[in-house]
């Protein structure tokens, strides 16, 4: 039973490592949805998943916003290990591979399933990526989807940034979670639309 076990792992270890080394082997460019995991090997503290948003960049600490869309994984590794090689004794050795790809629709004939709206959660979050939420989800409601946030998150200065359809202007509003967790209310109740993103800065030194 232990080798049945140990073999299964094996094989799972294999397929995940073969869907990688295929896109490596395709030369796979990154598309805006895509969710990439990050290892710094000199700071395991660093290592995340992010989003590429849909401008196509994605947020890292010390390196800022960096673009990632048309690049390949090994590309955006030794950018971005340039980028945060100032923090570090000796350059660091930087891995990026794609966690996972964004869903394309498919006519499948199957029958539709309750409706949803597409919700992108990016920077200092647990689980950085595209949600499907019900409609009438709330900002909170919508947060408590991320996965939490990490050591390095702006509490104060959490952003909803929505973009009119229409006039492709993005509106941004700036919320205080940390007043929220001591007892304040929101302005006002903010129901999610369909292509918001909840953005959650790095935090400044001393913030």
């Amino acid at each position: 039973m232990k080798a049945f076990f140990l073999a299964a792992i094996a094989v799972i270890a294999m397929a995940a490592t073969t869907v990688t080394d295929a896109l490596a082997q395709d030369g796979y460019r990154i598309r805006p949805g895509d969710t990439l995991t990050i290892e710094v090997l000199q700071d395991p503290s660093l290592d995340r998943q992010v989003l590429v948003t849909p401008s196509g960049d994605f947020s890292f600490p010390f390196a800022g916003s960096m673009m990632a869309a048309n690049f390949t994984t090994d590309q955006i590794a030794q950018r971005l290990a340039g980028a945060i090689a100032s923090n570090f004794a000796s350059p660091p050795n930087v891995f990026v591979s794609v966690a996972t790809l964004r869903a394309t629709p498919s006519g499948t004939g199957v029958a539709a399933a309750e409706p949803t709206i597409s919700v992108f959660f990016m920077g200092e979050v647990g689980n950085p990526g595209e949600r499907e939420v019900a409609p009438g989800t709330t900002f909170l409601q919508g947060l408590s989807q991320s996965g939490g946030l990490t050591n390095f998150a702006a509490e104060r200065r959490i952003q909803l940034r929505r973009t009119d359809p229409v006039t492709h202007q993005e509106t941004v509003v700036s919320v205080n979670y940390r007043a929220i967790q001591q007892g304040s209310q929101l302005n006002s109740n903010f129901t999610l639309i369909d292509g918001d993103v909840i953005l959650v800065p790095q935090r400044r030194l001393f913030e």
